[in-house]
């Protein structure tokens, strides 16, 4: 009972208490709160502490490598990085994700960039999150009733928190049958169908699903503009998306289907690597995890700022796209045998160019050679095109014309979706 009021507490406070008139009213609480997590954190984390940080700013930053490199000197409970992994990883083999190491919720990343993050989350920090997601995240009140379906590879404590009295939550594991998962989604026929895009893409397909939900939400991978489309039109839906990872609660879809960063909860600052197209790497600090602190934390994502007012009157910075992953910036040679850096966003328009294609995954294996695998109607008509579209990128941006191969797509759904992917 005393969870249940501590959730209520906090979808209050995210719902309506955290509402700012200017973005000077929000830095000014962005200013208390870091000034209290400083004092907080230095005192109960050794890594921390070592360092005798006093200013916000002179607080080195850090990403994920030195992050779980320091793991057990950063956290503040005492927790060892073996004892973490070991029962999370449990946890996944077993399919019972409900084990906790003493009073923490632990888990694990998905581990995309080839290094998988270990989470701690404490019992206060589990319903802050879970109230700040229903109130950013329900289409109506929390006293109404919901039925949420969620499509994931790892279950937590931290997604069942969100079952209550009103809202009857439902796991689906993305290891199991899809077919088998689309029966029970047929039975329990949610209100709102929380799913990577990949999955939502196998139920577009499905001639056998049979739901009305009145609320989508895409996770866990980055929705692209034409799976984006594919989906809606199927369902007669928005699709808005949650931005999270091991690292916290970052963004949401607002009521004018703008991406948002939650800057009351994150403090974002921005390290432009194309200041001209405003892309930028994310530099976060969770304000309100003390457990794990996440301070200064420089994530690998590529993220497109929108600086125009949106509509829905808040002041949060608004995100254009998610566009994928530093690590998958492809880098080709130009005629000087010097580097040239194509964004995923260039590599994806090559592939989309080709009106035919259904699916589809761009490796780069070698500098001068990438791999694509479609689904494709008409699979050498699209070769060709895409073909054309590299060789107008190759001379449009200056770096010499890779060896491309054509494969057939092969869908996984044990791996997250990553379309443009640099594999070196």
């Amino acid at each position: 009972m005393f969870e249940k009021l501590r959730i209520l507490f906090y979808y209050v406070i995210f719902k309506y208490f955290h509402r700012f008139n200017s973005r000077r009213c929000l830095e000014k609480y962005q200013n208390k709160k870091l000034k209290h997590l400083i004092k907080k954190v230095s005192i109960k984390s050794k890594f921390y502490n070592k360092s005798k940080i006093e200013k916000f700013q002179n607080i080195p930053i850090i990403d994920k490598k030195e992050f779980m490199e320091n793991f057990n000197i950063i956290n503040t409970v005492n927790m060892k990085l073996d004892e973490a992994f070991n029962v999370s990883i449990k946890g996944e083999i077993s399919r019972n994700f409900k084990p906790k190491v003493g009073k923490y919720t632990v888990g694990l990343s998905s581990g995309t960039s080839g290094h998988r993050g270990v989470f701690i989350v404490s019992d206060k920090e589990r319903c802050m999150w879970t109230g700040a997601i229903l109130a950013r995240c329900l289409y109506s009140s929390i006293f109404h009733k919901y039925k949420i379906a969620m499509f994931l590879r790892a279950d937590s404590n931290l997604y069942q928190t969100i079952g209550s009295k009103n809202i009857s939550f439902k796991y689906f594991d993305m290891y199991n049958n899809i077919n088998e998962n689309i029966l029970k989604l047929n039975e329990f026929n949610p209100d709102i169908l929380v799913s990577p895009p990949q999955v939502l893409l196998q139920l577009v397909k499905s001639s056998s699903v049979n739901i009305s939900p009145r609320k989508i939400i895409s996770v866990a991978e980055i929705l692209e503009d034409s799976d984006r489309e594919k989906i809606e039109r199927c369902f007669g839906l928005r699709v808005d998306q949650i931005y999270q990872c091991t690292e916290g609660f970052l963004a949401y879809t607002c009521s004018a289907g703008n991406l948002h960063i939650n800057e009351d909860i994150i403090k974002l600052e921005k390290q432009y690597i194309d200041k001209e197209n405003k892309r930028f790497i994310p530099i976060i600090t969770d304000m309100c995890r003390t457990s794990q602190p996440i301070i200064r934390y420089r994530l690998n994502d590529i993220l497109v700022e929108d600086n125009q007012k949106c509509s829905c009157g808040s002041f949060f910075c608004k995100i254009k796209k998610i566009e994928g992953r530093q690590d998958d910036i492809f880098i080709f040679e130009n005629n000087l045998n010097k580097e040239v850096e194509v964004y995923p966003d260039y590599i994806r328009r090559c592939i989309l160019l080709a009106d035919d294609v259904e699916q589809y995954r761009v490796e780069q294996v070698e500098k001068n050679r990438i791999k694509i695998y479609i689904v494709s109607k008409n699979f050498n008509q699209s070769k060709e095109d895409i073909i054309q579209a590299f060789t107008k990128l190759s001379k449009d941006l200056s770096f010499k014309m890779p060896k491309i191969e054509f494969k057939d797509y092969n869908f996984d759904g044990s791996t997250k979706l990553i379309r443009v992917r640099r594999m070196f």
